[in-house]
């Protein structure tokens, strides 16, 4: 048996932060000691490495291979640069690669970005570093702006304040399809891990301490000109008269949003006071996530006091953009799926066909985009979950996920982006008002065009993730044969492949009444989720679809419920 001891005593030697290197110290002393706390957390520190895969690196700031720190990043940063040097290398390119990176205002952020940058330049790379905290599609911008090979993108986006995180994109001469820009997906992953695996040391891996480049402000700014220009040109007067609050969820989109907004028009903005600066311990809100019960609580309140239109609230790295609206008179937030249709309704109707013709969305979001897309003669496609799935889109015109991702300039940025869809939907509403009219017409207007589609997502939290398989084996070897009163007429197992798309861990279930669920593991959290849709037909009588439409889902969501232990 490995002695953990021996384990930490290596990790503090090799570890180049005084700060872990204390913490862990002070963590041995007390195992030695006999504290069963002091045992219970090395172990856990000591249980694994954070493991590199599409989503980059996640996980909690500490000391050890099973946390976010500097020895850690270095050593993902050595791998990447190995990686590089090989992928130009069969490609016939022996120069150095380029390397965008930036940084968000979580703890250790920009330390982990400065590490990144050093290792790059040692290694021959050219380094770009961002020239202050700046939201994570200004890194993707950047990727592509710059004709980078690869971006780094230091966030941990919409996680606890103990978290942060390590998200690559490939580009230039690495990737040069469609995929060009995107984030990573397997077999890039892989690769990547073995060459992370491969360093022995972090005292092997050579850090230069200066040579990369930092970059300026032209970046940042040609991003926010770009972005202001997505909703196209517009009666200015119309965009003056709409009044939005905004919040940054104290992450680093404040100034990056009011700046986009301004330039394309608005003025009348309003950002949440208590909300509006970087804090990376996330003051105000226990999740700074919006799709969480309370996060956007003051900016209600805000746009309460002043008469708002909309409230726009962006997670901390501005990837994602929650709205929120009157609807019969009181605020609400918008759920994802419904910004997903308005945005693809939008951007349909106006069309440009020589940047795309495809509108797609992540196979657990609505089915109402797919109609949305034959109505205006364009093509639709699902993709497995995640924007590394939906940036890769052939021909992609518009993509999003029902967890509040949308991309609605893929010319600009092969991710979702919360500054270019704030623009968007605020252009929405601008026409909406000028002609006498709500979001909550335009939401009318989809359901008698393409039905009510209500869309829920119900989960398990599991304390033993062991329990996860057991249970999606169960669900797949005997499925219900009956929902919400319907007969199951379709009964999928996504791990052979559906629709078209890869393998994945799910089950795909369709009703004789026109309901869905797909349900399957979350990638990131130790949970089982289900997405759930009902469907009404379209027709005049929207209140009445509606309220069908609710009693189906509450009748739907419980028979799901009964499924999880």
């Amino acid at each position: 048996m490995t002695d953990i001891g021996a384990l930490a005593e290596a990790w503090i030697e090799d570890d180049p932060d005084p700060v872990t290197r204390e913490e862990l110290t002070r963590l041995l002393e007390g195992y030695r000691a006999g504290s069963a706390d002091a045992g219970a957390e090395l172990s856990d520190r000591f249980r694994g490495t954070l493991e590199f895969g599409t989503a980059g690196l996640r996980g909690a700031i500490g000391a050890g291979p099973n946390r976010m720190n500097r020895a850690v990043v270095i050593r993902a940063a050595a791998g990447l640069a190995q990686y590089l040097t090989d992928a130009l290398a069969s490609v016939g390119v022996e120069g150095p690669a380029r390397v965008a990176i930036g940084y968000d205002a979580r703890h250790g952020s920009h330390q982990f970005a400065v590490d990144t940058a050093a290792v790059m330049t040692a290694a021959g790379h050219e380094a770009l570093l961002l020239p202050r905290t700046l939201p994570t599609p200004v890194l993707a911008y950047a990727t592509r702006s710059l004709d980078a090979d690869a971006g780094v993108m230091v966030t941990a986006s919409h996680n606890p304040p103990q978290d942060n995180g390590y998200k690559v994109y490939l580009g230039g001469r690495v990737v040069t399809d469609q995929g060009q820009g995107a984030q990573i997906v397997p077999p890039y992953d892989a690769e990547i891990a073995a060459r992370i695996a491969a360093v022995a040391a972090v005292a092997d891996v050579p850090r230069a301490e200066s040579g990369w480049t930092t970059l300026g402000d032209e970046v940042a700014a040609d991003y926010v000109d770009a972005v202001s220009r997505v909703a196209g040109p517009s009666d200015p007067v119309e965009r003056e008269a709409v009044r939005i609050v905004l919040t940054p969820l104290h992450g680093v989109g404040g100034d990056t949003v009011e700046a986009a907004l301004k330039e394309a028009g608005f003025h009348d903005l309003h950002t949440v006071p208590e909300q509006a600066d970087p804090d990376p311990n996330f003051p105000t809100v226990d999740f700074p996530n919006p799709e969480e019960a309370g996060a956007i609580d003051l900016s209600l309140a805000l746009a309460r006091a002043v008469d708002a239109d909309l409230v726009i609230a962006n997670d901390p790295d501005a990837d994602r953009c929650a709205v929120a609206t009157q609807i019969d008179g009181a605020w609400h937030m918008l759920h994802g799926d419904v910004v997903g249709s308005l945005l693809g309704e939008r951007i349909a109707g106006h069309a440009d066909t020589s940047k795309g013709t495809v509108l797609a969305n992540s196979i657990v979001s609505s089915q109402q985009l797919e109609k949305i897309a034959a109505a205006h003669h364009l093509d639709h496609a699902n993709t497995l979950t995640g924007f590394k799935w939906i940036g890769r889109a052939d021909n992609l015109l518009f993509g999003y996920e029902e967890a509040l991702g949308y991309c609605v300039a893929p010319d600009l940025v092969r991710d979702k982006d919360g500054v270019s869809a704030a623009v968007l939907v605020a252009d929405l509403v601008a026409e909406l008002k000028a002609a006498g009219r709500t979001l909550q017409d335009a939401i009318d207007d989809l359901a008698r065009t393409y039905g009510v589609h209500l869309t829920r997502q119900v989960s398990a939290r599991f304390v033993d993730i062991a329990q996860i398989p057991a249970l999606m084996e169960r669900l797949l070897a005997s499925p219900p044969s009956t929902l919400a009163g319907s007969p199951v007429t379709s009964t999928d197992d996504m791990n052979a492949g559906f629709r078209g798309l890869p393998p994945t861990n799910g089950l795909h279930l369709a009703t004789e009444s026109g309901a869905r669920v797909i349900i399957r593991p979350s990638g990131t959290e130790p949970k089982v989720k289900a997405y759930l849709e009902v469907i009404e037909p379209p027709g005049e009588d929207v209140a009445g679809a509606r309220e069908a439409a609710a009693a189906a889902m509450d009748q739907l969501e419980a028979d799901v419920r009964a499924l999880f232990p």
